[in-house]
């Protein structure tokens, strides 16, 4: 084999011989090199086509992890719910503890029948080993019941409270009893005959008799309208219990309360005393209905 080599300066050609060898050699070397050029064209092609796949990877990825924060913070909301609900429930169950207890005390019920600083008692042989616990939707069904139940029930407990406050209202301002702890009338309602004139007059009370000193009991609950001296009363207290009733306490030697004071039943406004037109130490009690006076002992049975 010849290869034909050209001079430009002589302008001549001339043929030069090689081997079998050496022109293998190049020719394995030109076909390496293709090979190699070959090689780097398509790694200069694929970076085109790798940004896209990892851009979509990168996009399921980003997507999955806003799913996953859309979860938690969906979770987080609905716990946060959850615990709302529980807070205004135990508000609830607070409330009606309280309402409760007034009520036993209210209704003079033994405190262990209704111990509403405890937990009930419950209790049964069910099996523990197949309990499962509670999904969310299930804890949400039940916090409405419970809901319902805690609202239906201070309604009726309200409605009870009202009813024994009114009867022990009316308990309170109902007249009954003596204005004394001890002791017994010795003039009644009606007309008499006057110890201080010895003729027929109009006795517009009734007349207990209990040592100097002793305790003047209010018969009702009310509010003192009139406390201090008055013409033939001496020390005089008035009481208006409203419905249109008022009770006078004639005859005391010390006044206990004071205008504008609101007194219990049985509390101790005065001190027995012989003031006024009195022949001796006594309570005069007097009824006034409406304006006018009334027999004391109808209110008194």
């Amino acid at each position: 084999m010849n290869l034909l080599v050209f001079t430009s300066r002589t302008g001549r050609t001339r043929q030069v011989p090689l081997s079998p060898r050496p022109v293998l050699l190049v020719s394995l070397a030109v076909l390496a090199l293709v090979f190699v050029a070959g090689l780097l064209a398509g790694r200069i092609s694929q970076p085109e086509e790798e940004p896209a796949i990892i851009a979509e990877l990168r996009a399921t990825l980003e997507a999955q992890q806003d799913e996953l924060a859309a979860i938690r913070d969906q979770s987080g909301r609905n716990l946060d719910a959850l615990a709302i609900r529980l807070g205004q429930l135990s508000a609830h169950i607070t409330r009606l503890d309280a309402l409760g207890q007034r009520l036993v005390t209210m209704a003079d019920l033994e405190d262990g029948e209704f111990n509403f600083g405890s937990m009930p008692p419950q209790g049964g042989p069910d099996p523990v080993e197949d309990a499962a616990s509670l999904r969310s939707g299930e804890i949400s069904v039940l916090l409405d019941e419970l809901e319902y139940q805690i609202a239906d029930r201070t309604r009726q407990l309200d409605v009870l409270e009202a009813l024994l406050f009114n009867r022990r209202l009316n308990d309170e301002v109902r007249l009954e009893g003596r204005p004394i702890r001890g002791g017994w009338t010795s003039s009644g309602y009606g007309y008499r005959t006057d110890p201080f004139t010895g003729k027929r007059a109009f006795h517009s009370g009734l007349d207990f008799v209990s040592p100097a000193g002793s305790d003047v009991l209010a018969i009702a609950a009310g509010v003192v309208t009139f406390s201090g001296k008055r013409a033939n009363y001496g020390y005089l207290i008035e009481i208006d219990h409203g419905n249109g009733l008022v009770t006078r306490y004639g005859h005391n030697t010390e006044n206990l309360v004071t205008v504008g004071d609101a007194v219990k039943k049985g509390e101790v406004i005065a001190l027995v005393g012989s003031t006024g037109r009195s022949t001796a130490p006594h309570v005069h009690l007097e009824v006034i209905e409406n304006g006018r006076h009334v027999n004391p002992r109808q209110y008194l049975k």
